[in-house]
């Protein structure tokens, strides 16, 4: 408290030593250790040469992972959040209709941003644990024509994966945007940016990708591009004086003004921010991991583990939440089960007795299902059987009955038979 200050006798605290965690919720997850040491290189001025041929590798390396060939693939510091905001408040002018389909809190999210950038909103909702068809949203295009098709690949609140790969050709065919979060999925499923017609997707570091939150990897098709570029701004300090400003509206946020970026990002090196450095080295050293493994034996590795995990939550005597077919490979809901009177319990031994984190969910979800994440450096056998041996002791000890070691035995029956 403030008045426990003495300015002569400074509070320091002690050296940070936070007590490791198996970090197995919707995220953040535990880092690769590669990533961690990639942190920690010598700080570089952001005009350094060095500097900016790491960010050109970046913009490779990030081209690989969405599997397209834009151009415009950079990274937004800040979490993914960030590249959300960034994506949409460029893209979206004043009175552009924008069309939602919402099926858990993110989409929610989409549409808040939409708003606060002047878009008119069309909200499609649908039950939370379900996704959409190709043939709904084929009618709600149609019917309502909008400039935007923003959507959730893959919502963390419900552990749903939303099928794409019809999507952005409907929208494509009839010249509408179509806008991708993929936070939760990229570097865990399929991210086919170009065979999908997809026109900007941004994501983050701190799930698949198995990085520390604070920057975003987005990517730009041309089309979007060069409506971004029909925005573009440049501020009086930095402006020189034969340059003209465009008809286009001004983006309204200046520090996640794509244009801007863009310009920072491209051979002109045009000051925006101080690119973040460490984060830099982190999303570089994070995709270097990812395109090692193979994308698709990085794929098959999520499904796998996920696999695993379910079939050994399943012989515990849980039900697992939503849609069997449209379940993410890399994040699981499971039924809290009505015989547990404090879920919240459940989580907290997890955590202090057995260093694991889990989490619930938002909405009408919010203490009706768990939510296990097998992404990135975390999607390992050992985790897998970890978690089900502590979820079923601390289980077991909570007046939930469970026979001693099914749910390891079931998880280990997957992996023998890989």
């Amino acid at each position: 408290m403030t008045d426990d200050l003495s300015f002569d006798d400074p509070q320091c605290f002690e050296p940070l030593d936070p007590e490791p965690r198996l970090l197995m919720g919707p995220g953040p997850v535990d880092v690769y250790p590669r990533v961690l040491r990639a942190m920690s290189n010598s700080m570089l001025g952001q005009f350094d040469p060095q500097f900016t041929e790491y960010m050109n590798q970046v913009m490779v390396l990030y081209r690989q992972i969405y599997r397209t060939h834009n151009h415009w693939t950079f990274l937004v510091n800040g979490t993914a959040r960030a590249g959300i905001e960034a994506c949409l408040t460029s893209l979206i002018t004043p009175g552009d209709r924008v069309l939602i389909p919402i099926f858990g809190r993110f989409g929610h999210l989409l549409a808040e941003i939409a708003s606060r950038s002047g878009g008119e909103v069309i909200p499609l909702e649908t039950t939370w644990g379900a996704v959409f068809s190709a043939d709904q949203l084929r009618e709600a295009v149609l019917q309502y024509q909008p400039k935007m098709l923003a959507l959730v690949h893959g919502d963390t609140s419900t552990t749903m994966a939303q099928p794409l790969h019809d999507i952005g050709p409907i929208c494509r065919d009839v010249g509408v945007l179509t806008y991708v979060d993929a936070t939760a999925t990229l570097g865990g499923m399929l991210v086919d940016t170009d065979a999908w017609c997809l026109d900007a997707v941004s994501s983050g570091l701190q799930k698949c990708m198995s990085g520390p939150p604070g920057t975003s990897p987005v990517t730009l098709s041309e089309r979007s591009a060069e409506l971004i570029k029909g925005r573009r701004h440049i501020e009086a300090g930095i402006r020189s004086t034969d340059f003209k400003e465009v008809e286009g509206t001004v983006i309204q946020s200046n520090y996640l003004d794509l244009a801007m970026l863009m310009a920072y990002w491209s051979p002109m090196r045009l000051n925006h921010h101080t690119e973040s450095t460490s984060m830099l080295y982190a999303a570089r050293e994070c995709a270097r991991v990812v395109l090692q493994e193979g994308l698709e034996h990085g794929f098959a590795r999520h499904s796998l583990a996920s696999r695993a995990l379910r079939e050994g939550l399943v012989a515990i005597g849980l039900e697992l939440f939503g849609d069997a077919e449209h379940r993410m490979d890399n994040v699981t809901g499971v039924c809290i089960p009505s015989a547990i009177r404090d879920e919240a319990a459940i989580r907290s031994s997890l955590l202090n007795d057995f260093g694991i984190e889990i989490g619930t969910s938002f909405g009408p979800l919010q203490g009706k299902i768990w939510r296990i994440g097998t992404m990135g450096y975390v999607c390992r056998k050992a985790n897998v059987l970890r978690c089900l041996s502590a979820l079923e002791y601390v289980l077991d000890k909570n007046g939930f009955s469970v026979r001693a070691g099914a749910g390891v035995d079931a998880a280990c029956a997957i992996y023998n038979n890989e």
